[in-house]
């Protein structure tokens, strides 16, 4: 075997082993994930992170490196986007702290698998079809635009065809059963909870993210291996992500703004990649210089819509 393929062994390994420690030995049983364990574990997955990129420069040299930062730092500011619906699928479903850990840990076994699958399908086309960058530029473009205008994001998992298909697939329970997806209930027959259909919904969130984020990473680069472990690192930290930054995410009231311009910008780096290829260094320095404007403005800026208690507007 070449050294990348044992590179790749040795990463699957590396995942499965941090999966099985996280859910077999920390988060064993169900609890609620505290600020600071979650704040910590955010450290060590960027800690983990930072680490890899050290050996990728030490193993394939700085160009790669730079582009696994590059990859790392947009599919993780992306995956801040994603915190959204989550917070509003929960709040939806009212599902309580001590089972959501399970359910994005589950998720995200589930988003990594089709993550795989988009990942070389898309570099597969690109190399085959090389025109069909433009169309991942223009399908990039079109989503950052689209987000600059749909600032408030409404959840409807009644009207989702994929949850009215499983409902009437399957019989689905009205109330918890402790962190459970399935019980045995009316006769032992087997039924889903609320938190397999809260499940499902993550899972779709992130499939209709990838068609956002794939495209945009292999903007950076079709390295295969690159393009797989950015996303798998940024992917990995997003559950400690989100328990660090769900009470937090309304200070942040411009990173939206950001997160768009960052999709138009990568699409654009796309559509034009034929007459022009901005080099790696200045794409890392603008997503890095976009997300720190959005979060200084966010800070910065005051909320004019905050009102008063006399119901007057502030100035």
């Amino acid at each position: 075997m070449s050294v990348e393929s044992y590179f790749w062994i040795g990463f699957i390994v590396f995942i499965a082993f941090m999966l099985a420690l996280d859910l077999g030995v920390f988060h064993r049983k169900s609890h609620v994930v505290s600020f600071k364990e979650s704040l910590g574990w955010t450290f060590v997955w960027m800690g983990l992170a930072s680490i890899f990129c050290g050996v990728v420069y030490f193993w394939k040299g700085p160009e790669k490196s730079i582009e696994f930062l590059t990859g790392y730092i947009i599919e993780l500011s992306l995956s801040v986007d994603n915190l959204f619906i989550f917070i509003l699928i929960f709040s939806y479903f009212q599902v309580p702290l001590q089972y959501q850990h399970k359910v994005l840990f589950w998720g995200i076994i589930g988003a990594l698998v089709m993550r795989v699958i988009f990942i070389f399908a898309g570099v597969a086309l690109i190399n085959k079809f090389h025109w069909i960058i433009y169309v991942f530029g223009g399908i990039i473009i079109f989503s950052g635009i689209k987000m600059l205008f749909q600032k408030d994001k409404k959840i409807e998992p009644d009207k989702n065809p994929l949850i009215k298909l499983l409902k009437k697939m399957i019989p689905v329970s009205n109330e918890y059963h402790g962190d459970k997806f399935f019980v045995r209930l009316n006769q032992g027959i087997l039924t889903a909870t609320p938190l397999f259909v809260v499940l499902v919904l993550v899972e779709i969130t992130d499939l209709i993210f990838a068609v956002d984020s794939i495209p945009a990473i292999l903007a950076i680069t079709t390295d295969t291996f690159i393009v797989f472990t950015s996303n798998a690192f940024a992917i990995l930290g997003l559950r400690s992500l989100y328990f660090s930054l769900a009470g937090m995410l309304n200070l942040f009231r411009y990173l939206y703004l950001g997160l768009a311009f960052i999709l138009v910008f990568i699409g654009l780096k796309m559509v034009f990649s034929g007459v022009y290829k901005i080099p790696i260094e200045y794409a890392l320095i603008t997503v890095v210089s976009i997300l720190v404007v959005s979060i200084a403005a966010s800070l910065i800026i005051k909320d004019k819509s905050k009102k008063l208690p006399d119901g007057q507007i502030e100035e």
